[in-house]
């Protein structure tokens, strides 16, 4: 029997963790450009389609503020959420934001893939979140660290994907009322 899972948009919220400038210029995994960018798709999608957005921030007076990329985007998201857990469902800022949401279909994307990301994943797991993460939006310092995460949080039961793929998975069908004003997010990433 199969434990696969398809996110949808009435059930979905996306989570963007700790993409920080001093984090975000140590990973090492993928471009950080390419990681950003994905980020970014994601986050404009989830605008769209009107699925909440929580994003939050470990330790920002020494890892600084969100990207500022990011934060032009992330405008009317809740947060920042100042943490000081690896795990955001260990935080009860976090905890109450989400729950608020009333939402069970959890993406993840930011930083550090075998970290912060990894423990929130396992963690929701725990407490019956159905649990998505693009890897293309999501970083490490190093590469073998964010593989192994991956393979883990797979092994574990998160559905681990690629954010062109989580996108139509949440629009579902080309006769979205929203299908059009998605595909410039996809043709941005192919450019």
């Amino acid at each position: 029997m199969s434990n696969a899972h398809l996110a949808e948009a009435s059930l979905a919220v996306l989570i963007v963790i700790d993409v920080q400038e001093k984090m975000l210029s140590a990973i090492s995994s993928s471009p950080k450009a390419e990681l950003v960018a994905a980020q970014a798709r994601l986050i404009g999608a989830a605008r769209i389609l009107e699925i909440p957005v929580i994003y939050t921030e470990q330790y920002p007076k020494g890892l600084g503020p969100t990207d500022d990329g990011l934060k032009k985007v992330l405008i009317e998201s809740t947060g920042p959420l100042v943490k000081s857990t690896c795990s955001c469902w260990r935080d009860e800022a976090f905890r109450n934001a989400l729950q608020r949401t009333e939402r069970e279909h959890v993406i993840l994307c930011g930083l550090e893939t075998h970290v912060c990301i990894q423990q929130t994943a396992m963690d929701l797991l725990r407490v019956d979140y159905d649990v998505f993460v693009p890897q293309d939006a999501v970083g490490s310092r190093r590469k073998s660290d964010m593989d192994a995460a991956l393979r883990r949080m797979q092994q574990a039961g998160v559905e681990v994907t690629t954010t062109e793929s989580m996108i139509f998975e949440l629009v579902e069908r080309c006769d979205h009322p929203k299908f059009k004003d998605i595909l410039p997010l996809i043709k941005q990433a192919t450019v």
